[in-house]
């Protein structure tokens, strides 16, 4: 009984939080929703039995993935005001590949049935001979090992395109010129100078200090040929 209500609730708190991920307008708050979709998903893994998949959810995506997208949106200077002025231009494309993609889900909804002893075979005991580990890696490499693999070259091509996105020619980066540094070599006098060589030597002129630039006063009346107004030298 208890089960059972906590895999409503939880369920219903991922569906909520997965609902709020991608209707969300401060993408901040999306992968905190996200993150909370995550911990959910990871507590109904428990309920199942899988224990290491609720801790590989919890480590590598809450711990990894979403800390690692929380970082990236902060960080990337993005317009989202310019991104939305060409919703309506690209509204139709993404009607067409919405449409695509809800007719493929109602095409596998449709092909799958029930196995007739699903009741039976989920109140079988879980088998003690090996772990959890162990028979979720014998089926992943052996029954799905092409799925599997499909999907890591999925994802292989989804990095590639946000690093090819994000990577995007900046007006206000700067770039190293080469040719500009090599170009300046020819600018420059090189000088062999002596060991021990004085300032005066090299011909750096040293700057006067403030107290030697301010102009000196002129001194009269001591002799110096001005007596020719008859006053004795005094004017």
């Amino acid at each position: 009984m208890i089960a059972g209500l906590a895999f409503y609730a939880f369920s219903a708190v991922l569906i909520a939080s997965a609902v709020m991920v991608v209707t969300s307008r401060n993408p901040v708050h999306s992968v905190l929703y996200l993150i909370l979709a995550f911990f959910n998903a990871a507590a109904l893994f428990l309920i199942a039995g899988a224990e290491f998949l609720a801790m590989i959810l919890v480590i590598v995506y809450v711990g990894a993935v979403a800390v690692l997208f929380l970082f990236v949106v902060m960080m990337l200077d993005i317009d989202f005001a310019r991104l939305r002025e060409g919703f309506q231009r690209y509204a139709p494309i993404g009607a067409v590949i919405g449409g695509i993609l809800f007719l493929e889900l109602v095409f596998v909804l449709g092909a799958w049935q029930s196995s007739g002893q699903a009741g039976s075979l989920r109140l079988n005991p879980v088998p003690t001979d090996v772990h959890n580990t162990a028979a979720i890696g014998r089926v992943l490499y052996t029954d799905y090992v092409f799925l599997f693999q499909a999907a890591g070259l999925i994802l292989l091509v989804a990095m590639i395109g946000a690093i090819v996105l994000t990577h995007r020619d900046r007006a206000r980066s700067r770039r190293q010129d080469i040719d500009v540094q090599v170009a300046r070599r020819t600018q420059l006098d090189m000088a062999s100078v002596p060991v021990g060589a004085s300032i005066g030597e090299l011909g750096i002129l040293r700057p006067l200090p403030p107290e030697e630039k301010k102009p000196k006063s002129i001194a009269h009346g001591h002799g110096h040929g001005h007596d020719d107004h008859g006053h004795g030298g005094h004017h």
